[in-house]
Formats: structure tokens, sequence, C-alpha cells
């Protein structure tokens, strides 16, 4: 079973910055790709960043440039530094890490973390 954590969310001002951390505790199991989403009031939940264990990245468009990514693959961590952060960026932040399972890909979350930008 893996059980996923997040935290580092709050409130900063547009231009400011934030740093969260996802650990997956995953005893005997294997992570593979680790990410980060997002989700809006009103809005579905986004991909914003993702991680994969052989150290692919992707991100989001609307976060390329100014959000990274890293990842300690020992530590089953996940980091995402976010800088010159904008209103739209105000949403819960979700880590998920993803494990094999018998049928298929398990896709586990966490309990989600705040972000909120004041203009």
């Amino acid at each position: 079973q893996v059980h996923v954590v997040e935290s580092g969310g709050g409130l900063v001002q547009a231009g400011g910055s934030l740093r969260l951390s996802c650990t997956a505790s995953a005893r005997n199991i294997r992570i593979n790709v680790m990410g980060w989403y997002r989700q809006a009031p009103g809005k579905q939940r986004e991909l914003v960043a993702t991680f994969t264990s052989t150290g692919n990245t992707n991100y989001a468009d609307s976060v390329k440039g100014r959000f990274t990514i890293s990842r300690d693959n020992a530590e089953n961590t996940v980091y995402l530094q976010m800088n010159s952060l904008k209103p739209e960026d105000t949403a819960v932040y979700y880590c998920n890490a993803e494990s094999p399972s018998l049928y298929g890909t398990k896709w586990n979350w966490g309990q989600g973390t705040q972000v909120t930008v004041s203009s």
C-alpha cells in the first residue's frame, strides 16, 4: 500500500514563491511516475508537472518557466518549486505517485495542500 503526504502550501502574494513537498511511503513497492496536479474551485483537476523514475519531466504550458519539479528517488519524494506565482495558480495541489498493480498502474493520491495567491 502507498501512502502519499504533501506539505508546503500556503498564502503568498503574486510574484512570490512557494515550495511543495510530497513523500510516498511505499514499502517494497516501486514508485514510477510522481507528479503534481491541481484543482481550482469549479474546475477539473489538471496536470501541473510530472517526473518519471528515469528522470523525464513534463510540465503544463501554463507553468513552464515558472515551476520546477525535482525528485529524490531514494526517498520517493518529489518537490515543486513555484516561482512568479499568479492569482490563477490558486488551487488545491495534489501529489500523485504511480505504482504497478495486478490490474495495471495504480494512482495513489495525497490529501492535497491549498495554495492561495493574492493579487
